[in-house]
């Protein structure tokens, strides 16, 4: 699956100790922080990649986008 040295089984008792170590709730948190984090990275590059009109950012061609 991941290559030649891990497959479910492996996968299964990292998770299992990554549970151990920080427990139920703190995964919780850990995990909708990070959703929360991609989030606002994708929204920030389709911001970049797509500027508003009228911005005065520079489009491909060198002119201002209007």
């Amino acid at each position: 699956m991941f290559g030649p040295g891990i497959g479910v089984p492996e996968l299964l008792i990292v998770l299992v100790i990554i549970l151990l170590i920080f427990g139920a709730s703190r995964l919780t948190e850990v995990g909708s922080s990070l959703g929360k984090g991609i989030r606002e990275f994708r929204k920030a590059v389709r911001e970049d990649e797509d500027p508003e009109p009228g911005t005065g950012v520079p489009n491909d061609k060198g002119t201002n986008a209007t």
